[in-house]
């Protein structure tokens, strides 16, 4: 593993080098807590001060030296200290040895761990901070007694102090995507920001250990951590000292917090005694929090718990979570999520002898899609004897969960013990989505159908038929998934859940067919009621998620976009490893990434997708098709076409819903290997079944890319009659578009840029902008120097960008006319220019016409920005 580098701290690293050039007349102390990153910052500081105009002196007090006289400085002064003096007379040649040192420079003194330096080198300190032409900076642990000489630094104003921080999310991700050597997908940096609480020293450890054990893996160019904590010795002693003694009646504390965060703050100290609560709130192990008017306890890091759950024993393990659990059962667990903790509890301290608390237990869990929890639990209830019912909630799980053929054979071996019609619609319901999806044997939609009729019960027959709308939507049976889908919102005794899902089926079907707008507020409503049914079929969410985010990105909605990952379902999938869940939203925020022409984060979405999915079947192969879209328009043939591949060999006819994506991607692959021609038959091809299916939002796209790929003329008629009916601002902006391509309206096309920059999607505007140049330069028009500033602009906002559309054919200057050129659009007038260059006036402007024509401008004004969209001078 490399050194781990310096990232972020942007702004306090400009004020420790202000503070130690004398530029604000002050000094600078950084506070923090062990472990924040305040000697890195000073050590990178001091690294950037010019030291031949400075005299710099860095020491580092500890403890060894606390209690020498001048121990802590010894680094910095001569070895010459005389002896016997008295302390004023130590001081004194202290502060002289330093100026001759410095020989008329200014000082700069940086001191790191300010806070163990002895007495005497404190008021040394002091005195340098008071001189003149003297500067100090230095470091302070937050919390520890300092000397009355370093606290007058700050209260005499001598120097400024500062609290740092911890580390942002996003510094985080950043040094970790440095020392990993590669991006670092976002639940595993959450994750490790969440447990290091934003401390350098702990996220150090943390990883060291956990790359060292093997628990850092890379897939798909994206490195994830497995979620393994691995405590290293080092990291441990890290950990203990922050903790440090403890007695017996805070060490109970401590485990009962760890094992039962959050705990209720009466239970607590039913549980343990409430002095010893305060004491341990008071040494900042715990942290009390009113949460929705509960007081609460958590720890106040979460490492605490780490160290203190391996080294509790197994019986007092045990033994503390059958008493949280009986305690929580005494007051009365009023809460769904007292029920839950209960269950744990009951199960990790082996008293878990009740089917139905586990089973009830599996299904919340399962609600908030924490998979692993909700399997564990599920398999108890099983285990204890929980029947049907707990064999079906299992088996929904493990389809869920990436495990469709155990999911499978749980279903077959408990399929005799249906007793009622409740049991038997369920039973259908998650056989045949294990054997659709999970198992991809698209053929089992038939079978359901006929099993379907047998149920008596109209509201139990809901859920099957939703089922099996969804099924025939995603096999391409667009007008028997409509249809089924009306018979449950028409039929007055659906339940709740199916008449959910049947309501993404039509949202996603009128969402291709031109109405995305429509469908995202339909999506939105669906959320609202969502109560109504998570608890029972959260994997409902599933399908309303797809329906909403094909139209958000038919629409081009990228507001919408943002809003959506940071909900509470993107949240909870995140949190509890719903791999499907959060794959699919990757995938999401990857095209709408790529609309927006930002391609490198675009890629790196849509890698961490396909290695969240790669253990299952469901929208791998669109991860795969985004990955390869993104790189072919980045220009990388080879990495699009390995990408492609594996999206066909993963694309199965289960997920034929599909295939606008898939194809618009094979289009795009055929052009980042030179082959337009294909391409353009692709596109033709995908526009033709998109139009015979209805599906009048994708054949926007695919008549667009066409036009982008230079068929304008051909696809105007359509594209333009399609943007009368499909909804939303991005289908007229397409059209007229693909219109000024056609009629060579250089005018248009520049109006157009600025149209699809206001809707963000900057490589459609940068290549609006591009045609803009090409053609107004052909025509000299004055417009010109504008389209080419536009054009660079945009090209800020997709410098990855490679395509077609973006070349712009640049003009051919020889040596002399760009030497002229430049020149006169400094400014210099011609009669100069001449004497410069030991020409005629007349020969200077001969250059410069011939110029202008050539750079379709009409004077020296424009000259400037048209030579800036020209290519480097080889």
């Amino acid at each position: 593993m490399p050194p781990w580098s310096f990232v972020g701290r942007n702004a306090e690293l400009i004020r420790v080098a202000e503070a130690a050039s004398g530029s604000t007349g002050r000094g600078l102390i950084l506070g923090g807590p062990p472990g924040i990153g305040k000697s890195r910052l000073l050590r990178e500081g001091v690294n950037t001060l010019d030291q031949d105009r400075l005299a710099v002196w860095t020491a580092t007090a500890n403890a060894a030296t606390a209690g020498l006289p001048l121990g802590g400085l010894a680094q910095v002064l001569p070895p010459d200290q005389p002896a016997g003096g008295s302390p004023a007379g130590l001081l004194r040649w202290a502060v002289d040895a330093l100026h001759r040192q410095a020989a008329g420079r200014p000082i700069v003194v940086a001191i790191d761990d300010a806070h163990l330096l002895d007495p005497l080198s404190a008021a040394l300190v002091y005195y340098v901070a008071r001189s003149e032409n003297a500067t100090v900076i230095g470091t302070v642990r937050t919390g520890e007694t300092v000397h009355d000489p370093i606290s007058a630094l700050w209260k005499d104003d001598l120097v400024e102090r500062i609290e740092l921080g911890p580390l942002t999310l996003q510094e985080t991700s950043d040094l970790l995507q440095q020392v990993l050597g590669g991006p670092v997908d976002s639940a595993s940096v959450d994750r490790l920001w969440q447990l290091s609480q934003g401390n350098a020293l702990l996220l150090r450890e943390l990883v060291i250990a956990a790359h060292a054990a093997g628990e850092i893996v890379e897939s798909y160019g994206m490195q994830r951590w497995t979620g393994r904590v691995d405590l290293a010795p080092t990291l441990t002693e890290v950990v203990d000292a922050r903790i440090g003694k403890l007695t017996p009646p805070e060490r109970a504390v401590l485990e009962l917090v760890a094992f039962g965060e959050p705990i209720g703050l009466p239970l607590l100290v039913k549980a343990t005694d409430m002095a010893t609560v305060e004491i341990a709130e008071e040494r900042q192990l715990v942290r009390v929090v009113v949460e929705d008017r509960r007081t609460t306890v958590r720890l106040a890091h979460p490492l605490y718990g780490e160290v203190v759950r391996r080294r509790c024993p197994v019986t007092r393990f045990r033994r503390l979570l059958a008493d949280l659990a009986s305690l929580t059962e005494e007051c009365g667990a009023r809460r769904r999520d007292d029920l839950l903790r209960v269950a744990v509890w009951r199960l990790d301290s082996d008293t878990a002898r009740d089917p139905v608390l586990l089973l009830n237990a599996c299904r919340l869990a399962f609600a908030t899609y924490d998979m692993a929890l909700a399997m564990r639990l599920g398999r108890a209830a099983v285990a204890a004897g929980g029947g049907f019912n707990a064999a079906e909630t299992l088996a929904t799980i493990l389809m869920f969960a990436n495990c469709p053929d155990e999911g499978a054979h749980l279903l077959d071996q408990n399929e005799s013990q249906i007793s009622d019609e409740s049991q038997r619609s369920r039973w259908l319901a998650i056989r045949h989505i294990t054997s659709h999806w999970g198992i991809g044997d698209s053929s089992t939609v038939d079978e359901m159908d006929q099993q379907a009729h047998k149920i008596i019960d109209l509201r139990e027959r809901s859920l099957v038929l939703a089922v099996e709308s969804t099924m025939r939507l995603h096999r391409g049976d667009y007008g028997l998934a409509l249809t089924l889908a009306r018979t449950v919102l028409d039929g007055p005794a659906s339940a709740p859940g199916p008449r959910a899902l049947a309501r993404s089926n039509m949202g996603h079907l009128q969402a291709m067919r031109g109405t995305p707008v429509q469908t995202v507020k339909a999506m939105a409503l669906l959320d609202a009621d969502a109560a109504q049914w998570r608890a029972e079929v959260p994997y409902i969410q599933l399908g309303i998620e797809l329906a909403r985010g094909t139209a958000m990105i038919l629409a081009a909605d990228l507001e919408a976009v943002d809003a959506i990952v940071a909900t509470e379902f993107a949240g909870m999938a995140d949190a509890g490893n719903f791999l499907l869940g959060s794959g699919y939203l990757q995938i999401v925020r990857s095209q709408a990434a790529r609309l927006r022409g930002h391609l490198q984060e675009a890629g790196r979405a849509a890698s961490q997708a396909s290695a969240m999915l790669a253990t299952g079947r469901i929208f791998v192969a669109l991860a795969h098709a985004e990955r390869a879209h993104t790189a072919a328009l980045q220009g990388d043939a080879a990495g699009a076409a390995a990408a492609f591949a594996l999206a066909e060999e993963a694309h199965y006819r289960s997920m034929e819903v599909l295939y606008p994506w898939l194809e618009e991607a094979r289009a795009w692959v055929a052009v980042a290997a030179g082959d337009v021609t294909t391409a353009a038959e692709v596109l033709r091809l995908l526009a033709a079944r998109n139009r015979s299916d209805g599906f009048a939002a994708h054949e926007m796209f695919a008549l667009y890319d066409l036009g982008r790929l230079g068929f304008a003329a051909e696809v105007n008629e359509r594209i333009n009659a399609l943007a009368q009916t499909v909804e939303g601002r991005l289908a007229p902006a397409m059209a007229w578009h693909v219109r000024a391509m056609a009629e060579e309206d250089g005018g248009a096309l520049l109006a157009v840029a600025e149209e699809l920059a206001e809707m963000h999607l900057h490589l459609f505007a940068a290549e609006a902008a591009a045609g803009a140049v090409t053609l107004l330069r052909g025509i000299r028009s004055p417009q010109t120097p504008r389209a080419a500033q536009r054009l660079a602009e945009l090209r800020v906002e997709c410098p990855q960008a490679v395509t077609p559309a973006l070349v712009v054919p640049q003009p051919m200057l020889t040596g002399r006319e760009r030497q002229i050129a430049r020149l006169a659009a400094a400014g210099v007038p011609s009669k100069e220019i001449a004497d410069q260059l030991y020409l005629s006036s007349r020969t200077v402007d001969n250059h410069l016409m011939r110029v202008y024509a050539k750079l379709g401008v009409t004077g020296r004004a424009e000259l400037a920005a048209a030579l800036r969209s020209l290519p480097p001078e080889e």
